[in-house]
């Protein structure tokens, strides 16, 4: 029984350090700063859900700041953060400020909207 109970959690073992998860912080320098736009979509894709979730926001705000546009549309939102962790978790290389802006166009044609810079 020990032994059919040990082979079971073993392989569950192996997964979770296969996805093991790196924390923001480890990306900061030495003052607690992120660099947004060095990070990789890799380090996006390797960190936990919620800073995840929280960098796409952020970055999503930052957009909206510098577009002079201080409305956030839920579900918009929502959709761009998910699309830009699947976009990263198939393009590590790529930064996620790339990320955003590939996803951000992408969404802007899809739903017919023109900005000044994209005609």
């Amino acid at each position: 029984m020990k032994i059919a109970i040990s082979l079971c959690v073993l392989p569950m073992l192996w997964v979770s350090a296969v996805e093991a998860q790196v924390d923001l912080t480890t990306y900061g320098d030495a003052k607690g700063n992120l660099d947004v736009q060095a990070l990789t979509c890799a380090q996006l894709a390797g960190t936990w859900q919620e800073d995840a979730d929280f960098l796409t926001v952020w970055y999503s705000g930052w957009y909206n700041g510098l577009a002079n546009y201080s409305k956030m549309k839920l579900d918009r939102a929502k959709e761009l953060e998910h699309r830009v962790i699947v976009y990263c978790k198939a393009n590590p290389t790529v930064k996620v400020i790339k990320a955003m802006d590939i996803n951000i166009k992408q969404m802007r044609k899809e739903a017919g909207i023109k900005v000044e810079d994209e005609k």
